[in-house]
């Protein structure tokens, strides 16, 4: 479902990411912090970069939403039908965004975690018997209350967040042993648990680890690095003035698209953008984040002036982490994600592309 395509780059920028990633819930686009609230948002958060203090923005009468709730519970009831004879139409839907209602059943489906968990029913409690490797399990402790820190889910240990999060990650480690467990997984795990019972959570967690972000989390994330260079001869199709910005200043890719990618976008966007998205990215694939990538490089360095002023590495970086807010509300991401002036046809070219690049550097 989700092929990842791929670059050749330096591994610092991917060490710079596991340093980044011990402070999981504190870089993030989203650069306005509300001060704690007495009460959580619409979200179940009482603060930080993803509190909302506005109201849920309801452009659907309740009869609209009621009516695709009902179109989405058909396609689950006859989901086999739908994936094999009229995938568009279950594309055009994810795309419009999935009823609050239905996402977490939505979601189990289009990633087919419950495929896997149909035919692995005790999977998982098997997995949370055993002992686990000492270090990884220490390194999953060390993190576990890191991930959104401001949500009513993990903002103390007394919550169920933070110990249902553990078990998740523990059982992925013991599940699926090359891979064991990486910091960058933490975010995506958390915000699964937010939708997701624990189980369902876990098959959700294990497809995207395991098909849509394949290979991002194995040791020298050759995977990400080759993403990077693919990333970068996109750009120069959608945004020739800002690829040539970067180049410019020597802006490696893997500086700024680091946590976007291995993190799947959830310390990146605002959440009501980030739900939009991860419709798309679960029906899609991979290739999701990177148009939501370009509308944010091309969105952000777009004007001249923007890239005059920013005229260094660093002051081009800071542009990156923190874009005018308009650039990532989800109206403005799902609107020009779809206009990019990229095909399907781009997409393989660049993977193929990088794929060479990546065996002539191992040659040599």
């Amino acid at each position: 479902m989700a092929t990842s395509p791929t670059s050749t780059n330096t591994s610092n920028s991917v060490s710079l990411h596991r340093q980044s990633s011990k402070n999981a819930d504190s870089i993030s686009l989203c650069s306005t912090t509300s001060a704690f609230s007495t009460c959580p948002d619409r979200h179940g958060f009482y603060g930080g970069s993803q509190f909302s203090e506005k109201p849920a923005k309801e452009t659907l009468t309740r009869e609209q939403i009621v009516a695709r709730e009902k179109k989405w519970l058909h396609m689950i009831n006859h989901w086999q039908e739908y994936m094999s004879k009229n995938y568009k139409k279950l594309r055009e839907r994810c795309r419009k965004g999935i009823p609050q209602a239905v996402r977490p059943r939505a979601w189990f489906y289009l990633t087919g975690a419950f495929e896997m968990h149909r035919q692995h029913p005790n999977r998982y409690e098997e997995l949370l018997q055993q002992p686990g490797n000492p270090q990884i399990i220490e390194e999953i402790k060390k993190d576990q209350h890191r991930q959104f820190p401001h949500h009513e889910m993990f903002i103390d240990e007394e919550k169920p967040g933070q110990r249902e999060l553990f078990n998740v990650l523990k059982a992925y480690s013991i599940h699926n042993p090359k891979v064991g467990y990486c910091q960058a997984q933490a975010p995506i795990a958390a915000f699964l648990l937010m939708h997701l019972p624990s189980e369902q959570a876990f098959w959700c967690f294990v497809t995207i680890c395991d098909k849509y972000l394949r290979d991002y989390f194995t040791p020298g994330m050759e995977m990400l690095q080759r993403d990077a260079g693919m990333l970068n001869g996109l750009l120069k199709k959608t945004s020739p003035s800002v690829y040539r910005h970067l180049q410019k200043h020597k802006v490696d890719p893997l500086l700024y698209m680091t946590d976007w990618f291995l993190c799947a976008m959830t310390r990146t966007l605002p959440w009501d953008t980030l739900l939009r998205v991860w419709d798309c990215f679960l029906c899609e694939g991979i290739k999701t984040l990177f148009k939501v990538a370009l509308v944010i490089l091309g969105a952000s360095l777009n004007s001249h002036k923007v890239r005059k002023q920013a005229n260094g590495l660093c002051e081009t970086l800071a542009v990156l982490r923190s874009p005018p807010k308009k650039y990532i509300e989800a109206d403005f991401i799902m609107h020009h994600i779809f206009r990019l002036n990229i095909t399907v046809e781009d997409f393989i070219h660049e993977h193929k592309k990088q794929e060479m690049l990546h065996r002539k550097a191992k040659v040599s």
